[in-house]
């Protein structure tokens, strides 16, 4: 019998190293694949886009917060990778009743290159968890912070308009990239109004291509009401992913960074 803690501080005791296992958690999903578990995953939500060979051929126990019971159960697994936030408490306590549940909790690079070797760890992939973390260490090493850092709203919603506050891995990562987040005295995923955009007075607006899926037409509609403001849109994996897709991180951020300069 093997016992892990998870981030949440929770206790899972394995008999084996896990042979069944489902992901509950996109970015996590994606780990998975490249950590070389291509049997052992068995089911993955509707949202778990990446790989997109696993998109098409795992089998999908619903989405991150609506989850289908009755095909996880199907499915008998012997381990479920689930977030803290991704996930609904309810439904992952009901799950850790009858299965090994290891919950994730990422708020910082840290905690994802923890939580990364912790599945490489329990998963026995923990060279491959370790390679992993050094790409993205040393990607990370090598990208200078924009300087001076630009005041930017972060936009993941619309209608209403919603944002982040400052105890969410997305504000972590608009601090590493060179952004000072205008709703940093805000926490968790605030509703904004135009109004209070106008008094933040941001320089540069950074509309994300999750969960929303802004398009140019948002950019435009914003642009009228705040002609003066730099608006972009970005790939919200960059911001919100916190597995193996950080390898890709820092460049994105460095190349965000010169579309800035030379915009």
């Amino acid at each position: 019998m093997f016992s892990f803690t998870d981030q949440t501080g929770r206790a899972i005791s394995l008999p084996h190293t896990p042979r069944r296992i489902i992901s509950l958690v996109p970015s996590q999903t994606e780990l998975l694949f490249d950590l070389g578990l291509r049997e052992e995953v068995v089911g993955i939500t509707k949202f778990c886009i990446h790989p997109h060979e696993w998109f098409h051929t795992k089998t999908r126990v619903g989405g991150t917060k609506q989850l289908k019971p009755e095909i996880i159960q199907q499915l008998q697994p012997d381990l479920i990778i689930a977030n803290k936030e991704e996930n609904v408490k309810e439904q992952v306590e009901e799950l850790a009743t009858q299965y090994p549940v290891w919950i994730s909790d990422i708020n910082t690079l840290d905690d994802a290159y923890e939580m990364i070797d912790q599945i490489g760890l329990i998963t026995k992939k923990e060279e491959n968890a370790t390679m992993i973390i050094n790409q993205i260490r040393d990607s990370f090493d090598s990208f200078k912070t924009p300087a001076p850092p630009l005041r930017a709203a972060y936009f993941i919603w619309r209608n209403p308009y919603m944002t982040v506050g400052a105890d969410t891995f997305i504000h972590y990562m608009m601090n590493v990239a060179g952004f000072i987040n205008v709703y940093g005295d805000k926490t968790r995923y605030p509703e904004i109004a135009v109004q209070e955009l106008k008094t933040k007075n941001p320089g540069i607006f950074l509309l994300s291509s999750e969960p929303f899926p802004f398009k140019q037409t948002h950019v435009d509609e914003l642009q009228t009401q705040f002609p003066e403001t730099k608006i972009l849109l970005v790939d919200g994996e960059m911001f919100s992913w916190y597995g193996s897709r950080l390898v890709y991180a820092a460049e994105y951020f460095r190349q965000l960074s010169q579309i800035i300069t030379n915009s």
